[in-house]
């Protein structure tokens, strides 16, 4: 199956969506369970607790009992209060991270409170479409004068009146939002559904099939099942188990039955270019340290190089630490959303 697909269906009562390219799953949302914390977007209006000295954070009440962390705590006294944004995915047991900076996102435009002024993605680099997309948002200021516009890459060529439209909707929604300015802890906003986010972020596709049953009839569930097993194969006859601990995630890498003197560089390359989609179908994030297969140091700087490549043209929020005496190599990322294994219904 060539091309790109995506596919609307729903898992025990939850939306869920995948993304299918050239019949791969390349990435699946899932609506969490209900008791589940809110999720990345959620915005809540929220009283400061206790600063956490030594690391310039603090706490604070969000409302419903939880707790949230910010890091950036500078001239903020206990019990003052203000928005917050969920910016992550907690792990079990701990503050959820938040941040003072909200945005309010859709599929073409971001809307930001606190940072004015009117820009276009810098990804849309013809002249002409850049000009018209700053007329647009020059005649939304009628709606955004006391907000920021960020128009988004997926507006490229879409029309002026659904641009509109986006815009105008998001300022609605902000506008509701920052009219809360008082009261005890309170969530204000839920995070996008996961059908929302698929119309939102997956743009341009060759099909959409919103059927029920369409992830049975598409493969999608076989994919998810080998998506939730460790081990996964490499391009080339490796294989790689990719395993969540307390402390990080971390990544082995094997050539198979591959023994010439380039096995161990193919698998890694093999298993660094796959790794952002690997992980984002897990839903990992946090520290990761891959145990590469053996190759000769002098190929290191191959391997981070393509790290970052990998990475970047994905999108995703990654940091390369760098190599460690034992010759792992250590990064981080981004925890944006719930482990697979904890939102998928177990039978």
């Amino acid at each position: 199956m060539k091309g790109t697909t995506i596919l609307l269906d729903h898992i025990n009562g939850r939306e869920a969506a995948a993304l299918m390219v050239d019949g791969k799953l390349h990435d699946l949302l899932i609506d969490p369970p209900e008791d589940a914390a809110p999720g990345v977007g959620a915005i809540a209006w929220a009283v400061a607790d206790r600063p956490l000295k030594g690391q310039g954070g603090l706490t604070l009440q969000l409302g419903n009992g939880l707790t949230g962390y910010l890091r950036r705590a500078k001239d903020i006294a206990p019990g003052d209060a203000f928005w917050v944004q969920v910016s992550g995915v907690a792990e079990p047991g701990k503050a959820i991270p938040v941040t003072p900076d909200l945005i309010f996102k859709s599929r073409y435009a971001i809307i930001t409170p606190h940072k004015p002024g009117l820009n276009v993605s810098r990804s849309i680099r013809e002249e002409g479409e850049r000009d018209r997309l700053l007329a647009i948002a020059h005649d939304s200021r009628a709606a955004t004068e006391e907000y920021g516009l960020i128009i988004r890459s997926s507006a490229d060529g879409a029309d002026e009146d659904d641009i509109h439209r986006d815009i105008f909707e998001q300022c609605k929604i902000a506008t509701a939002v920052l009219e809360q300015r008082d009261g005890p802890p309170e969530w204000l906003l839920g995070e996008d559904s996961a059908h929302v986010l698929a119309w939102r972020d997956w743009t341009d596709p060759d099909e959409i099939v919103t059927e029920d049953g369409s992830f049975v009839a598409h493969g999608v569930l076989e994919a998810i099942d080998a998506a939730l097993s460790p081990r996964q194969p490499l391009s080339g006859g490796g294989h790689a188990y990719i395993e969540a601990t307390r402390a990080l995630i971390a990544v082995d890498v094997n050539t198979g039955a591959d023994h010439s003197l380039a096995a161990g560089l193919k698998a890694n390359l093999a298993l660094v270019r796959d790794l952002p989609r690997q992980l984002r179908l897990k839903g990992l994030g946090g520290q990761i340290t891959l145990d590469l297969a053996p190759m000769p140091k002098r190929d290191r700087k191959q391997v981070e190089d393509a790290v970052k490549k990998s990475f970047r043209q994905d999108g995703s929020d990654v940091v390369v630490a760098g190599w460690t005496p034992l010759g792992h190599l250590e990064l981080t990322r981004k925890r944006d959303r719930l482990p697979l294994a904890q939102v998928w219904p177990r039978s």
